[in-house]
């Protein structure tokens, strides 16, 4: 098969399109032929850092397609049948093995381009806000990075929860996407300091709960704009900026830093259940998927990591094998 991969971490342009072997499936795993790859913001991190599975290492976390193979003791799936995939690497390529308990059975009527954005950015988004974030009806709620995939899943759920949404962007053009989804008000971190935003929005209270996907300098603006007993939800750290930070006014205001890995706990029956309810969701329209407008071909995967650096992305990127 071909396949993007790495033969050492770095740069986008390590990113080679090759041939390496068909993967193997044992009694519990699938084979799937994918037909769609979602690019996650943690791709770029692993395809920089993490340690290899295989060599030459194929990176990436989420994909969808159809199942061309069945492991003996696997239950619920049938040959053909569309599943979105999830699991540590082996996105990035036309066909991916992985265990039943990380494919996820994708409805009629959801096309299989959606399907492929739902797990990890909604279900990211929903362990910040209700498992650890504990979010309530009529509490304020700030987003980071409101034009990420995981930003725009935030926006739609804190607020079909009762909450106001106060989200940040670089551009008009990411708020408006965002205020389309729910956002009550929105924050140019460019042009304008976030803290002190925030706080005129909260008449100096601050929020109780802070989405951040960025990191670096920005978590610290998030600490900064907690109320009492605030907490931020941080994971992904798409910034990568290494930074001391201050948390002197975390213990005089009760608040509280929570680091979120929805990948740890997505073999639980706890999250099998909720990625099945966000895909439903989807489906029902009740919920929004928002799609990048540029596509790639898989063979273009290095231009499609430097597309994801720069940051000018308004939901999530596509690759086609």
């Amino acid at each position: 098969m071909k396949a993007a991969v790495i033969h050492k971490n770095g740069p986008p342009e390590n990113l080679k399109y090759e041939d390496v072997p068909d993967p193997t499936i044992d009694e519990n795993s699938l084979l799937i032929r994918n037909q769609v790859i979602s690019i996650e913001g943690g791709d770029t991190l692993h395809r920089i850092q993490t340690e290899f599975t295989s060599h030459p290492h194929i990176v990436g976390y989420q994909s969808a397609g159809e199942i061309i193979e069945l492991g003996a003791k696997v239950e619920g799936f049938s040959l053909g049948q569309r599943v979105v995939t999830v699991m540590g690497a082996g996105s990035h390529a036309e066909l991916r093995a992985v265990p039943g308990l990380t494919a996820f059975p994708i409805p009629d009527g959801l096309s299989t381009e959606e399907a492929a954005t739902i797990p990890i950015p909604f279900g990211t988004a929903h362990e910040c806000l209700f498992e650890f974030g504990n979010l309530q009806a009529g509490q304020t709620v700030l987003v980071q990075a409101a034009a990420s995939a995981v930003g725009l899943a935030a926006i739609q759920l804190a607020k079909r929860a009762g909450a106001t949404v106060i989200a940040t962007a670089s551009s008009t053009a990411k708020l408006d996407a965002a205020k389309a989804l729910g956002m009550d008000h929105g924050i140019n971190y460019v042009k304008d300091d976030v803290v002190a935003e925030v706080m005129k929005l909260t008449n100096n209270q601050g929020v109780n709960l802070v989405v951040d996907p960025v990191g670096g300098q920005t978590l610290q603006k998030s600490i900064n704009s907690l109320a009492y007993r605030g907490r931020v939800c941080t994971m992904g750290r798409a910034s990568r900026e290494e930074m001391t930070y201050d948390l002197s006014n975390l213990g005089a205001g009760n608040r509280s830093i929570t680091g979120v890995f929805f990948g740890a706990e997505i073999i639980t029956p706890r999250v099998q259940k909720l990625v099945r309810e966000l895909i439903e969701d989807v489906a029902k329209g009740e919920l929004k998927v928002v799609l990048d407008a540029k596509r790639f071909k898989l063979s273009e995967a290095a231009e499609a990591h430097t597309y994801i650096e720069s940051r000018a992305a308004i939901g999530r990127v596509l690759m086609i094998p």
